[in-house]
């Protein structure tokens, strides 16, 4: 299984270190003629307007909607959850999102870089024990349309939830050594 993660910007290596570990292919994708063949996509964390002006830049926003059309899953973690969005709350005037999973999310919702923290999550479909969230200028999930699972929450908030092959994590399950998030996209999302 080939899954690739976009290199543009943010927490990539520690993506495909993980899924490599699981035994997957995991592909660095820097520019859109490399989404052809992939089973999905990890849109990491980083600078959700700095990956967005790489992306457009590169011709990444209609590759990764045309890939995904055509049965390629994406998650999108922290930065890569707002860019997944068909709304994002307190974005910049050019921002803009792919559109793909039907959510509402806030950016910087907990604060600044100083405000940034980890804690303990119960996740749906993730055995044994609580998952470390890595939260780092986390946005979370305001609202979830009709057809998303909300798979957990920290402080009443959305911090993770499921849309068919699309997956969102506003936290940074890479940063944590724990692959068990990355083996729930490749079993329930990708292999859906």
């Amino acid at each position: 299984m080939r899954i690739g993660v976009l290199a543009l910007q943010g927490a990539f290596r520690e993506h495909i270190v993980t899924l490599e570990a699981l035994g997957a292919s995991g592909v660095a994708v820097r520019l859109p003629e490399q989404l052809g063949d992939l089973s999905g996509l990890i849109i990491p964390g980083g600078e959700s307007s700095a990956i967005g002006k790489l992306m457009r830049t590169y011709g990444f926003y209609d590759a990764i909607r045309q890939q995904h059309g055509a049965g390629m899953a994406v998650w999108g973690t922290c930065a890569g959850a707002i860019l997944m969005a068909t709304e994002v709350l307190d974005a910049l005037p050019d921002q803009e999102a792919l559109g793909l999973m039907d959510i509402a999310i806030r950016r910087n919702a907990y604060g600044r870089q100083v405000d940034s923290f980890e804690a303990d999550l119960d996740v749906s479909g993730v055995d044994d024990g609580t998952f470390r969230g890595v939260f780092i200028r986390a946005p979370w999930i305001e609202s979830v349309g009709d057809g998303v699972e909300v798979l957990a929450r920290h402080d009443g908030h959305i911090v993770a939830a499921c849309q068919a092959d699309l997956m969102a994590t506003t936290f940074h399950p890479e940063l944590t050594g724990d692959p068990r998030l990355h083996r729930y996209f490749l079993d329930s999302v990708v292999g859906a």
